[in-house]
């Protein structure tokens, strides 16, 4: 039976969600599945991806072969390299506890990588945010100026037709 890591469409139209699972081959896209090794959202900005691990190795290691979609979310959670160090100890080129370093220090590093990429995209859009609020203060201030000019020059106006009325008036009874 060829068995395959794939991804199992879930949610809604438009906001897709994503099983990784290990299947038959000839199953249908979101039909019975073998095991669930984990999850992937598309839908959040970095993606959000849990995997096990341990899981997606043991079926990588039986034979079970990833779609690409799936081959990049390994890579990208190090299941691939873990993959790969387990058969360098096989082999007998590493130690279990090499492997197992060599491991986490890439952990380590790709955790860092992924929290200045968060870092940078709140610090983007704080400084979005800014700017838009900038941008709505100058309007505002700009409305009230213009608010202002038009009050003063009606009151001015009303003053001029008051003054001219009284001209008018006193002409009036002058006469």
């Amino acid at each position: 039976m060829p068995v395959k890591l794939r991804l199992q469409r879930h949610g809604k139209k438009g906001k897709p969600f994503y099983w990784i699972v290990a299947a038959d081959a000839r199953s249908k896209r979101d039909g019975k599945f073998l095991e669930k090794v984990g999850v992937y959202n598309p839908n959040t900005n970095p993606a959000t991806i849990e995997l096990d691990v341990d899981g997606a190795v043991k079926w990588l290691q039986n034979g079970a072969q990833p779609t690409d979609t799936t081959r990049a979310i390994l890579s990208y959670k190090g299941a691939l390299l873990k993959n790969h160090l387990a058969g360098g100890v096989r082999k007998g080129a590493l130690t279990e506890e090499q492997a197992e370093e060599k491991f986490q220090a890439w952990v380590a590093e790709k955790e860092g990588k992924v929290n200045a990429k968060k870092e940078n995209l709140s610090k983007a859009e704080q400084e979005a945010k800014d700017i838009a609020l900038a941008a709505e203060k100058e309007v505002n201030e700009k409305r009230e100026a213009d608010a202002k000019a038009a009050a003063a020059e009606a009151v001015t106006v009303t003053e001029e037709a008051e003054a001219t009325e009284e001209t008018q008036a006193e002409e009036n009874t002058a006469e």
